[in-house]
C-alpha cells in the first residue's frame, strides 16, 4: 500500500513538474515577441510610380515590294547596318501562263493598232498638202495616232513588267532598297518564298524591319493609379532586365491622353526618353521597369510606415513610444507624416532622430 502510494506522488511531482515547464517555455516566447523598440533615422524618400514596358527604336521601318515574285536574292543579313538606297532583296517575276498569255495578246494588239493609226495619219498628211482633205481631219489622225502610241508603250512596260518584274523604259528595277539607313533587326523572308505586292487594297508581304539603333526610347504602360501623378519632364530610372547592375536615366516625353484595357487592368501607354549620355549598350525589346520619380526627399526623418497609426481619414497620425519608467506602457505622441514609399514614411514633425519608438508584435490568429 506504501509503495503504491509512493508511486501516486511521484506522478503527481511529474506531471507538475511538466506543466511547469510548458508554462515557463510559454512565458518565455511571449517574452522573446514582446515589444520591441526602432530607432528613428535619416534618409531619403521617393514617391514614385512604376511602368512596365520594354526598350523600343523611336521608328521602325517596314520593307515590303511594290511587284509580285520570289525572292531570287537576299542581300542582307539580321544585325547589317544599311545606309538609305542600300539593296536589301532581289525580286524575280513569277508570272501565271494566263498573265503571260494576256500581256502578248495586249501587245500585239496594240502594235497593230499603231501601225494603223501611223499609216492613216501619214496618208491624210499627204493628202492635205494636195489639198484634198482639209486640215482638221490631219488633226483628227494625229490624235488616234498619239493615242495608239501612248497604247503601245503601255503594253509594252505591261510585258517587261510582267515578264522580268521591272519596266525597262522608266529605270523602274526589281530590286527591293531600303527606305532609312539603320540596323536589321528582322529578315522574314527567304530565297524562294513568294512576294505578295504592297497594293491599296493589300498590305503585301512584310520582308524586313529596320531602324535606327542610336535613337531608342522606352516604352511601357503605367496604371490608372498612378498616371495621375505623372507629368511630361518627369525623370525615370530604368532597370533592364538583362543588365541588372546598370540603371538607365531618362524623362518622361510622353503620356497617352487614352487609357487601353489590358487583362482586367486600365492602363495608360507612356514613353521616356533615354539620357543621351549613357554609355550602357542597349539592344531593341529589352524587358525593363521605370521608377518615374514623383518627389524625392533626402536627408529627411524616416520610419517605417507600419509603425504609424492613422486616424480620422488619415488626417491624424500617431505612434508609440517607451515610458518614462522602465516597466511603464508605452506613451502614444501624435506626428505629422510627409512623403511616403510605401515602405517608410516621412516625419515632419513630433520625433527627433535617435527616439525610439514602440512597434509591437503580430497579432496571433487563433
Amino acid at each position: 500500500m506504501r509503495r503504491l502510494w509512493r508511486t501516486l506522488i511521484i506522478l503527481v511531482i511529474l506531471v507538475g513538474g511538466s506543466a511547469g515547464l510548458y508554462a515557463w517555455s510559454r512565458n518565455g516566447k511571449k517574452g522573446e515577441g514582446g515589444l520591441k523598440e526602432v530607432e528613428v533615422t535619416s534618409g531619403t524618400i521617393v514617391e514614385k510610380a512604376v511602368a512596365v514596358g520594354q526598350i523600343q527604336p523611336r521608328q521602325k521601318f517596314t520593307v515590303k515590294s511594290v511587284i509580285p515574285g520570289l525572292v531570287k536574292r537576299t542581300l542582307v543579313q539580321v544585325g547589317d547596318t544599311v545606309k538609305a538606297g542600300d539593296p536589301l532583296f532581289e525580286i524575280a517575276a513569277d508570272p501565271t501562263p494566263l498573265e503571260v498569255s494576256v500581256v502578248d495578246r495586249q501587245l500585239e494588239s496594240s502594235q497593230a493598232s499603231y501601225n494603223r493609226a501611223q499609216s492613216d495619219f501619214q496618208r491624210t498628211t499627204e493628202l492635205a498638202r494636195s489639198g484634198v482633205i482639209p486640215k482638221s481631219d490631219v488633226d483628227t489622225k494625229r490624235e488616234a495616232f498619239e493615242l495608239a502610241r501612248v497604247a503601245l508603250t503601255k503594253a509594252q512596260q505591261d510585258r517587261e513588267l510582267t515578264r522580268r518584274g521591272r519596266l525597262t523604259q522608266t529605270g523602274t528595277e526589281s530590286i527591293i532598297r531600303s527606305p532609312a539607313a539603320g540596323t536589321v533587326l528582322t529578315r522574314t523572308v527567304n530565297e524562294g518564298d513568294p512576294i505578295v505586292p504592297l497594293t491599296s487594297y493589300q498590305p503585301g508581304t512584310e520582308m524586313a524591319t529596320i531602324a535606327e539603333m542610336g535613337d531608342l526610347i522606352f516604352k511601357g504602360t503605367v496604371d490608372e493609379i498612378d498616371v495621375g501623378k505623372l507629368r511630361v519632364g518627369l525623370t525615370a530610372r530604368i532597370k533592364v532586365g538583362a543588365l541588372p547592375a546598370d540603371v538607365v536615366t531618362g524623362k518622361v516625353s510622353r503620356i497617352a491622353p487614352q487609357a487601353q484595357q489590358k487583362e482586367g487592368a486600365t492602363l495608360f501607354d507612356v514613353e521616356i526618353e533615354l539620357d543621351p549620355s549613357s554609355k550602357i549598350t542597349l539592344r531593341a525589346g529589352y524587358s525593363a521597369n521605370a521608377d518615374v520619380i514623383i518627389r524625392e526627399k533626402k536627408d529627411v526623418l524616416v520610419v517605417p510606415e507600419r509603425l504609424v497609426s492613422f486616424e480620422d481619414g488619415g488626417k491624424k497620425a500617431s505612434v508609440e513610444i517607451p515610458g518614462a519608467a522602465p516597466k511603464a506602457p508605452p506613451k502614444k505622441v501624435e506626428v505629422k507624416t510627409g512623403v511616403s514609399d510605401g515602405l517608410n514614411v516621412e516625419i515632419v514633425s513630433g520625433l527627433k532622430k535617435g527616439e525610439k519608438i514602440v512597434e509591437r508584435p503580430p497579432k496571433e490568429i487563433s
